[in-house]
């Protein structure tokens, strides 16, 4: 987790906004790969806020605009999407070709090896990628120069060894730390009382850990439910017939949309209540419509208590 959400991309970016340190007798001016600097690093930070529309929900917090955003509290998983997810789009024709491409092994090979499950000639190939962008990182960027030997940080030496973890203790999706700060994360959920704080957690990971054990020995006890999506229909034999849907939005012509409100309709409507959005003529505005609805309502039955939204509205009209 923190090895290529927060170390590699710490160190890249920093390298293509040329703010790492430069030691004498480097020069910044020979730098060719800082690229991401005024106006170049605005617009590409807008890219990356503008890409947030198109990630699908599952991705969680989708990564902020840099420009703004990279030094107040930018997270792991932003880190991630940012630059192994949405970096090979955005940074095209943004830093030069020879490095863009350099970059694009690093990105194949992190894919891979953060899927759960990983074939053999993939992890083969990630590893290959991985072996050349180190190579070519000392090339490119360090070049043998000792005013630049801080380049080369752990990470760099760290990321050879990632492909045979794989085989030794499994993908990355479950060696990371992911799982680990999620398990911190609802276990400091469960703890009710601020008076020793630190017991409490134990006793609740001692109690998730029985908990756990007993559902590993007693399938039973927790039996899985499945939950069919809305309008589907189950056929047996694990399958099931989906319900007809379009997948994406569009606008309908008038025979549809009069079919629709036609149905939509209640057979005995209530009272209508004023739209907001479009006041009637002589009624004035939202709010002294929605007021003259509820005056109605609380005539008709007596019994109706108004509530917080009927005072605040009530409020704004006689102030």
């Amino acid at each position: 987790m923190h090895l290529v959400s927060l170390n590699l991309t710490d160190l890249i970016v920093s390298l293509w906004r040329g703010t790492i340190d430069c030691d004498l007798p480097d020069d910044r001016a020979s730098w060719d790969w800082a690229v991401l600097k005024g106006e170049t690093w605005k617009l590409h930070g807008k890219s990356v806020a503008d890409a947030t529309p198109y990630l699908p929900g599952s991705f969680d917090r989708p990564p902020r605009n840099p420009a703004e955003k990279i030094s107040s509290g930018y997270k792991a998983w932003e880190y991630l999407l940012y630059i192994f997810a949405l970096g090979p789009g955005v940074f095209y024709n943004v830093i030069p070709e020879k490095y863009w491409a350099h970059f694009c092994k690093l990105v194949t090979a992190i894919r891979i090896i953060h899927q759960r499950s990983i074939k053999v000639d993939h992890l083969c190939i990630a590893h290959k990628f991985i072996q050349e962008f180190v190579r070519d990182f000392e090339l490119f960027y360090y070049q043998r120069k000792i005013a630049r030997i801080h380049f080369c940080r752990p990470c760099i030496h760290a990321l050879p060894h990632l492909a045979p973890e794989v085989v030794r203790i499994g993908p990355g999706a479950y060696s990371t730390q992911w799982t680990m700060e999620r398990s911190i994360s609802n276990l400091g959920e469960e703890i009710k009382q601020p008076s020793k704080p630190f017991a409490n957690l134990s006793q609740r990971g001692i109690l998730r850990s029985q908990v756990n054990a007993l559902k590993a020995m007693i399938p039973d006890l927790e039996p899985i439910v499945i939950k069919l999506p809305r309008g589907a229909k189950e056929l047996g034999g694990d399958f099931m017939l989906l319900r007809a849907r379009d997948e994406t939005a569009h606008l309908v012509d008038n025979a549809a949309d009069s079919d629709v409100s036609g149905q939509a309709q209640s057979p005995e409507p209530g009272p209508a209540r004023p739209s907001k959005a479009r006041p009637e003529a002589g009624l004035g505005s939202g709010f002294q419509q929605a007021w003259a609805w509820l005056e109605v309502q609380k005539a008709q039955s007596p019994g109706l208590k108004p509530g917080p939204h009927y005072q605040l509205r009530k409020y704004i009209l006689n102030s």
